[in-house]
């Protein structure tokens, strides 16, 4: 029953996708307001975050689907199913990997978004955007998509301490 629940929210993931890219734009929206006094406003409709909007070159971020987490959260899902289908006995532990790996997954992409705007604030846009975006926001997605896979893999497979 486990694997289907988990293999069933991947696929609710997939449907709902948009949805969570208006949340993600939204929470880069707020993350950058507080750090950021140049004006930042999120457009829901749009997937998008404008910053810099106080000064002479503003810019706006749209979450596209290729930009998103949600794509990177599937392998989670789809890894946590395999394990519940072979160790069921474990699914307390696979949930809370799940758990905390889906939040770092979700933390990187925001560190991605924070890369590129640092990226376009120090740089200015063209320059800033293209290494922001191309190489700096890739080496991040890639480095913490491992990160968060081993993450994983140690907090499911870790043998639980011993009381003695």
């Amino acid at each position: 029953m486990a694997v289907l629940a988990v293999l069933a929210a991947a696929v609710v993931l997939v449907f709902v996708e948009r949805a969570y890219r208006v949340f993600e734009v939204q929470i880069s929206g707020l993350i950058l307001s507080v750090i950021t006094t140049s004006g930042v406003e999120v457009v829901s409709e749009r997937e998008t975050v404008y910053f810099g909007l106080s000064g002479a070159t503003p810019l706006g971020l749209r979450m596209t689907p290729e930009c998103s987490s949600v794509f990177m959260l599937l392998p989670l899902f789809l890894v946590t199913a395999v394990m519940l289908w072979f160790r069921p006995i474990n699914a307390r532990r696979l949930f809370f990997s799940l758990a905390v790996s889906a939040l770092a997954v979700i933390l990187v992409n925001q560190l991605r978004v924070l890369a590129i705007v640092g990226l376009v604030n120090w740089l200015g846009v063209d320059e800033g955007y293209y290494w922001g975006h191309t190489l700096l926001g890739s080496m991040v997605s890639v480095l913490g998509g491992a990160i968060t896979l081993v993450l994983f893999v140690w907090l499911s497979t870790r043998k639980p301490k011993q009381v003695v």
